[in-house]
């Protein structure tokens, strides 16, 4: 792995000068950032919603259906974004006052989006209209169905369209032709959110709020901030601007119940809650139930009036989480095991792309095994599983800087005909179903693909690093002040280098070391307290270590702890 300096703009010293405090005016500078303003996240610096195509009519589809009594169904998807957008949207569409109930596709049963099996189920609930959240995009059998049994239906989503779109239905997508909303990056909760703001605004104008401005939306940024951290979309300021309002409301105590339920099922307190603890504690846990169970389980837990009624599910989302982590792991030992078993008798030119599958493969947990091997091969993956109806596999995959996953799987399907019976995603993100004797073909037609859209460069791993800290810098003071900011994808957190010498190594809980590091130059009694994940053989006395300052709680005392992300000799 190489690692690789970030070059710091101009723009640094002038959000310096600015009051910034330093450190973070290089980071800022480094991630695109040019004056103060573009650091303000007040919610009345976000985009008016009228700049979002169709929202105006659907806004006004809702409305009617409030003020008729009308039943509304909203069908969500079973991953942490689509729980979250539906729970936004019950939460809002009642507090409305609309009438609305849910249903959660099962990944096993339904398969991805408003397909007619699930407008069938929905219909048993007698809606007049049905709202999809973070899926209905290219739902075209969907729309089609539920025409026919005389339900409209209003699609929210953000994914990327096909050339047609569904019809007849009203669309609210950032992404969609025509829509000038200036961010494209927000995830399907967003979407939501933005068309609850919309529809509240017209109910003002129609006065029908007798007692005052009516419901406060801003309730529900703590579940906008869940799900846009865990769908990793790229946190540009209007992202940012929502999840850093939604963690504002998560530590000073005012979370949903469910939301607090999840921090209380994994021991974090949300009082110091990151986006960290959105992306890598909250969202598995609400993710596990629409990867091995259902994801009403975690819609209910979003939806808990109190925390007595929010903990045991979210106590149930932690065990499916642990059972998850378990399937995962045999999953991707043998994923392994087979790609050193291809490497011992290859005969071909490196691969670009990792495409596998096993019979006993789990297709919830196929894309995070494709994320797994992608983050350690530095390759586009694809992982299948039987799925779907016979004869088919479930494939997830994963992509790499450079390599659009869902423009390439287009380009597959029209390269080779048939090769994908359906598939849909994003840049970095996407799904498909194939037929299972066409796995060869399009493993050789997507390899073909990724061989003329990437160079061997672009597959050797980097480490983007934000340099050196000067003597002085590096204390728990500027720990503290990264941990408040949010990062995420599209603005990664910090990771600094620089030359140690290993005054100390131990192995604590068995896999994992201990470092007392010290920096040549600084004073010798000046020791940093170190973490390295999962390596217990001794260092070398000099190393050059790509690191997160972070802080360590123990006993109610915080300390300064260095987590060593990689180490090379120096």
């Amino acid at each position: 792995m190489d690692i690789v300096r970030r070059s710091v703009p101009a723009a640094a010293a002038t959000l310096a000068a600015a009051g910034v405090h330093p450190v973070l005016a290089r980071l800022f500078a480094a991630r695109g950032v040019a004056t103060r303003d573009d650091l303000d996240t007040d919610l009345a610096g976000l985009p008016r919603f009228a700049a979002m195509k169709g929202i105006d009519a659907a806004a006004a589809r809702l409305a009617g259906a409030i003020a008729a009594r009308e039943k509304i169904v909203v069908v969500a998807d079973y991953d942490a974004d689509g729980a979250t957008a539906c729970a936004v949207a019950v939460r809002g569409l009642a507090a409305l006052g609309a009438d609305v109930d849910f249903l959660v596709p099962s990944r096993f049963e339904h398969g991805y989006g408003l397909t007619p099996e699930i407008v069938r189920d929905a219909a048993a609930k007698a809606p007049r209209l049905l709202v999809t959240v973070d899926n209905g995009i290219a739902s075209h059998e969907g729309v089609a169905q539920a025409a026919s049994l005389g339900i409209e239906v209003l699609i929210t989503d953000h994914h990327l369209p096909a050339a047609t779109l569904p019809a007849p239905a009203l669309i609210v997508n950032p992404n969609q032709p025509g829509c000038t909303f200036p961010s494209k990056h927000l995830a399907g909760v967003g979407v939501m959110f933005y068309l609850l703001l919309a529809t509240r605004a017209l109910l003002r104008a129609r006065q029908a709020f007798a007692a005052g401005p009516g419901p406060n939306l801003a309730l529900l940024l703590d579940l906008v901030a869940l799900g846009t951290v865990a769908d990793v979309v790229p946190l540009d300021r209007v992202n940012r601007t929502l999840v850093a309002q939604g963690l504002a409301r998560i530590r000073a105590g005012r979370a949903q119940p469910g939301v607090a339920a999840l921090f209380a099922a994994a021991g974090r307190d949300p009082r110091r809650a990151t986006a960290y603890d959105l992306g890598f504690v909250a969202g598995p846990r609400l993710n596990a139930a629409g990867r091995l169970s259902d994801m009403a389980i975690g819609v209910r837990c979003l939806l808990a009036e109190t925390s007595a009624a929010a903990l045991p599910l979210a106590v149930e989302l932690d065990r499916l989480n642990r059972e998850r982590r378990d399937v995962e792991s045999a999953m991707q030992e043998e994923a392994l095991a087979e790609l050193d078993a291809r490497a011992a008798v290859a005969t071909q030119p490196e691969a670009f792309t990792l495409c596998l599958y096993r019979p006993e493969w789990h297709q919830g947990v196929v894309g995070i095994v494709a994320s797994r091997l992608k983050d350690r091969f530095h390759r586009p993956a694809v992982v299948f599983a039987p799925g779907g109806g016979a004869g088919e596999l479930r494939g997830s995959g994963r992509s790499i800087g450079g390599f659009h996953l869902r423009d390439a799987l287009d380009l597959v399907a029209k390269r080779a005909p048939g090769a994908i019976l359906r598939f849909g995603g994003h840049a970095y993100a996407a799904g498909l179903t194939l037929a299972a004797g066409d796995l060869p073909r399009f493993a050789a037609a997507f390899e073909a693909v990724a061989r003329e859209q990437l160079s061997a460069s672009q597959l050797r791993r980097r480490l983007e690093s934000d340099g050196a800290l000067a003597p002085g810098e590096l204390d728990l003071e500027l720990a503290e002040v990264l941990r408040r900011e949010v990062w995420g994808q599209g603005f990664p957190a910090p990771v600094f280098d620089d030359v140690f010498t290993v005054a100390d190594q131990r192995v604590v809980g068995g896999r994992h070391s201990r470092l007392a590091l010290h920096r040549p130059g600084e004073p010798g009694a000046v020791r940093y307290q170190a973490i390295l994940f999962n390596q217990v053989d001794p260092l070398p006395a000099s190393i050059r270590a790509a690191y997160r300052p972070d802080v360590n709680e123990w006993n109610g005392a915080a300390s300064l702890q260095l987590v060593v992300e990689h180490w090379q000799p120096a």
